[in-house]
């Protein structure tokens, strides 16, 4: 079985340095800003109370997960949308009436989804994966991976996502790279299901696009690396981790801790974030 050539692709200097471990969230991270990297993963600031569009993403997810443990006959549309109200919370929403409307929203999407795509047994659900590429260990949780393999990762945000998404994304790339190495079954095939509009977005990754992804998250990670150590040693964290100010501030965790974050303009309230 082709492993995608990890040995081959690695280049020298990795080698020459200790493995930097990392998950897709932390890159993610990095990328989009560096200061909310130092505050969230090395200063540990405390950050925002919940929001509830991940309050709703959180309970979509259990309520999949739940579903897929259960015997293949009881994963049925009903059974999902009884999932939704056993897992429910409402951090984050503005009032009672709002959490009713999106509970009902959550039950409607999970319903309909095993309704147009059914329920297949899977041959993992929140499966924690992992690969050494020669460089970093990227590891991380994936939603489902169906026969194939297939990786599923599951969405309920505003942006309905294309294949283009799919294929783009770091996350998905580093999951299925993972999942070869986990499973030991070569994994090209990344699709984000959207269950406000019960659409499938799928990508096939050839050895090329996979590596590419493999390379900037390596490059990621070694910079992020680099910098912790500069900054252990005595470097200037607001130039190792400089503010990418950017629209999305105004929901930024670590806004509270970041002063050009606040001068981006006014916090988004909680619920803002909604689909719609």
């Amino acid at each position: 079985m082709t492993q995608l050539g990890f040995d081959a692709l690695a280049g020298e200097e990795a080698w020459a340095r200790p493995l930097v471990r990392v998950t897709p969230a932390r890159l993610g991270t990095w990328e989009d800003c560096p200061r909310r990297y130092r505050l969230t993963y090395l200063d540990k600031a405390p950050g925002r109370g919940a929001r509830a569009a991940s309050t709703l993403g959180s309970v979509v997810h259990l309520a999949l997960r739940a579903l897929f443990a259960r015997p293949r006959a009881e994963r049925t549309p009903a059974e999902a949308a009884a999932l939704v109200d056993r897992n429910w919370i409402g951090e984050g929403f503005r009032d009672t009436a709002q959490q009713q409307e999106y509970r009902l929203k959550a039950r409607t999407w999970v319903e309909d989804y095993v309704a147009e795509h059914g329920a297949p047994d899977p041959l993992a659900v929140e499966r924690w994966v992992s690969v050494s590429t020669g460089g970093i260990v990227a590891e991380g949780r994936v939603d489902r991976i169906d026969p194939g393999p297939v990786i599923v990762d599951y969405k309920t945000g505003r942006h309905v996502p294309t294949a283009a998404d799919a294929g783009a994304s770091p996350a998905l790339a580093l999951y299925a790279l993972a999942t070869t190495a986990t499973l030991r079954q070569e994994t090209r095939r990344v699709e984000l299901h959207h269950l406000p509009s019960g659409t499938v977005a799928a990508y096939d990754h050839s050895a090329e696009s996979l590596a590419e992804h493999r390379d900037r998250a390596e490059a990621g990670a070694f910079a992020a690396a680099d910098a912790a150590a500069e900054l252990a040693a005595g470097g200037s964290a607001d130039a190792l981790f400089p503010a990418r100010p950017a629209p999305r501030c105004a929901v930024c965790d670590m806004r509270r801790n970041c002063a050009e974050g606040q001068a981006v303009g006014p916090a988004a309230q909680p619920w803002e974030q909604l689909v719609t």
